[in-house]
Parts: structure tokens; C-alpha cells; sequence
């Protein structure tokens, strides 16, 4: 039943928000106003704590430290069984100690900030602006480096999760079902990896790599980001209309 519950929170209501919040970050794409009218859009919800804590904080925590355990116990033997699905297998617990790390710290940065009031929402755009464009010893992006790092670990872990979802609750049985999903969610893994990764760029250097034109094909207009080395000169409110 652990197992069974494990997978589920995996999909419902983890992977779901993941999707989710990929999508409200790409909206930093089309610049910081429609970023932020995308925050506001969730931050407004009247019942936002209480649902960040029944079905964001929660599942996460069981989801995390259950896969953990399942992680330390397993033995994938990948010298004697080295087949595809063995190799994914150990991948996925691999990725869910990075992906579940990378969450922990991301949420510590900005939405743990945010609820102890030294962050605004407002804050959020310039502040990635900063942090993803920072730079260590030799020119070297560190944070953004991570955050690809993270995103990556995060994707495969939920599109992974998803063939395995299926496999566990006995929705792919015959073994053209089970082809069928590993090559839609791949395609979908690459598919939100791209997303999550033009996203990180964009804070990181102010360049648009994905989304250069609307869906009705239109260009969109110019973006600028506040691509600075102090957080604190970063945080400059958007003047008001």
C-alpha cells in the first residue's frame, strides 16, 4: 500500500503541480508582467496555505522521504543486468535524491522567503534575474548550472514515474501499450526539460531560446531582465501603469 500510495502522490498531485509550475515559470518568457500576473493568478487563491500543505507540502514530504527509503534499499545490479529498463530503474532513484534536494533548496529560497516576509512576490523576477545570472570564480554560472541540473533531475523523474505509474497500477499490460507510453513520456520528458530549461536561460542571461512567438505566430514583444550581481540593487519594483 506504501508503494501503491508512493506512486500515486508521485502523479497526483506532485506531478501535476511540477507541470504546473514549469508553466507558470515560462511565463518570465513573455517578461516580468506576465510573469507576475501568473503568480498572482495562484498566490490570490483565498485557501492557498492550506492547500500548499495538503497537497504540495505533505505528498512531497511522504513522497520524499518514502522514495529515500526506497532508494537506499534498492539493488539494481546493473553489471549483471544491464538492460534499458534496469538502467531507468536506477535513474530514477538517482534522480529522486537530486530532485527531492533541488526542491527542498528551491523552496527554501524563494517560497519559505516569501512566507517569512524578507521576500515579496514582486521580489521573485528580479531575484531569479540575480541568482541565475551570477557568476563564480572563472565566470562560472553556478546557480543557473544547478537549476538544469535540478530541472533535469526533476523531469526525468516524473516522466519516468509516469511509465512506472502506469506499469504498477495495471494500466500498460500488453507490451505495445508499455511501448506506446515510454515513447509518449519520453517525448513529454523532453518536452518539459526544454521548457524548464529555456526558462532557466532566459533568468540566466536574458535571452528568449524557446517561445519566440506566440501561438498565434505573432513575435512577441521584447523582454528585458534585470541581470545584476546584487541581489539587493536587483529588487526594483515595476512602475505602475
Amino acid at each position: 500500500m506504501l508503494r501503491k500510495l508512493h506512486s500515486l502522490t508521485g502523479v497526483f498531485p506532485l506531478g501535476l503541480f511540477v507541470v504546473l509550475h514549469l508553466f507558470m515559470n515560462a511565463k518570465a518568457l513573455q517578461g516580468r508582467q506576465a510573469f507576475e500576473e501568473s503568480l498572482e493568478s495562484f498566490f490570490g487563491f483565498a485557501y492557498l496555505p492550506l492547500f500548499e500543505v495538503l497537497f504540495i507540502l505533505l505528498p512531497l514530504l511522504f513522497h520524499g522521504i518514502y522514495g529515500i527509503k526506497l532508494g537506499l534499499s534498492a539493488r539494481p545490479k546493473l553489471g549483471q543486468y544491464p538492460y534499458s529498463r534496469n538502467w531507468a530503474y536506477t535513474l530514477q532513484r538517482l534522480t529522486g535524491f537530486v530532485a527531492f534536494a533541488f526542491i527542498a533548496y528551491h523552496l527554501y529560497d524563494f517560497r519559505v522567503q516569501v512566507l517569512l516576509g524578507s521576500m515579496s512576490e514582486r521580489d521573485v523576477f528580479p531575484e531569479l534575474c540575480a541568482k541565475l545570472s551570477s557568476t563564480a570564480a572563472g565566470g562560472v554560472p553556478l546557480v543557473a548550472i544547478v537549476y538544469l541540473i535540478g530541472a533535469a533531475a526533476v523531469v526525468y523523474h516524473l516522466a519516468n514515474g509516469l511509465y512506472g505509474f502506469c506499469f504498477s497500477w495495471g494500466i500498460t499490460l500488453s507490451r505495445r501499450a508499455t511501448r506506446l507510453a515510454s515513447a509518449a513520456f519520453g517525448l513529454l520528458g523532453i518536452a518539459l526539460f526544454a521548457l524548464a530549461a529555456g526558462t532557466i536561460i532566459y533568468f540566466a542571461t536574458g535571452s528568449s531560446v524557446v517561445l519566440s512567438r506566440g501561438l498565434d505566430g505573432e513575435a512577441l514583444p521584447p523582454v528585458t531582465c534585470e541581470h545584476v550581481r546584487d541581489v539587493a540593487a536587483a529588487r526594483v519594483p515595476m512602475a505602475e501603469n
